[in-house]
């Protein structure tokens, strides 16, 4: 189901200077901006865990698998984290 995510229409001008601050906004507050040119509307603007979540379809054992992996806590794993999981299965497989 998608959640419902505040939208904010800006112009091209406005977005260009003041995009680091609207990117900050669409990923912790999940706004999505409708950027718009000379009063026509352009691009939208939204953080990937929106898109991901309410654009992109995704394959059912792909969302089992990530919420699997939320509901263990797996989901906040750093990458140096991840890389270490990995090398040392590598190596206990190699051992074997």
């Amino acid at each position: 189901m998608a959640t419902k995510s505040a939208t904010k229409l800006v112009d091209a001008l406005s977005a260009r200077t003041h995009f680091g601050e609207m990117m900050e906004e669409a990923e912790k507050e999940k706004t999505r901006f409708l950027v718009s040119r000379r009063g026509k509307p352009k691009v939208v603007i939204l953080s990937v865990e929106d898109y991901l979540k309410n654009i992109v379809k995704q394959p059912e054992i792909l969302a089992t698998i990530q919420l699997s992996a939320q509901k263990a806590g797996l989901d906040k794993m750093t990458d140096e984290k991840i890389e270490t999981e990995i090398a040392s299965y590598r190596r206990s497989k190699a051992k074997k």
